[in-house]
């Protein structure tokens, strides 16, 4: 059994409107030190795979046709064992 973290991103180039806002947001707040923000999503997942390698495998399969929208969106993941 592996745990999975899956990062989600957008692409560099894609707008990302909720980061202006939050951005816009902490320098109301007076967070003037903040320069940027970046949103994504995060997943953990439990994974039952025979070895390391089957639970990249699976793991990306899941990225790649369900978790992202490979147009617009970037991910990274890491594995350990549970």
């Amino acid at each position: 059994m592996y745990t999975v973290r899956v990062y989600i991103y957008y692409k560099s180039g894609v707008l990302d409107p909720q980061s202006g806002a939050i951005k816009a947001t902490l320098s109301d707040l007076g967070f003037d030190q903040i320069h940027d923000v970046e949103t994504g999503r995060f997943y953990s997942l439990k994974i039952d795979a025979q070895d390391i390698s089957s639970a990249q495998a699976i793991a990306n399969e899941l990225c790649e046709k369900l978790l992202t929208n490979p147009v617009i969106e970037d991910y990274e993941f890491e594995i350990m064992e549970a």
